[in-house]
């Protein structure tokens, strides 16, 4: 099953993600297919969230299953997830 999900980067508490499309089974930080964007929870810059939504709704058309948060990442920045 392929899922969009958070991958975590940045340093000890100093959290940054990219949203990512990967395989279920891959480790969290492991290899991913592609990145659609980043997300920083700590707002440190104006733009601490980037998504590209048209990316997004191709790979939600092909099936794959964005994780809850994620799917709040993604609603935020307009992409239809059902």
């Amino acid at each position: 099953m392929v899922k969009i999900r958070l991958s975590r980067f940045g340093s000890t508490h100093n959290p940054h993600y990219r949203i990512v499309v990967t395989d279920a089974r891959r480790p969290r930080d492991g290899g991913y297919i592609e990145s659609l964007g980043y997300y920083d929870p700590r707002k440190t810059t104006e733009n601490y969230l980037k998504v590209d939504a048209e990316r997004a709704a191709h790979w939600i058309a092909q099936g794959a299953q964005p994780t809850n948060t994620a799917r709040r990442l993604l609603k935020s920045q307009g992409v239809k997830v059902a």
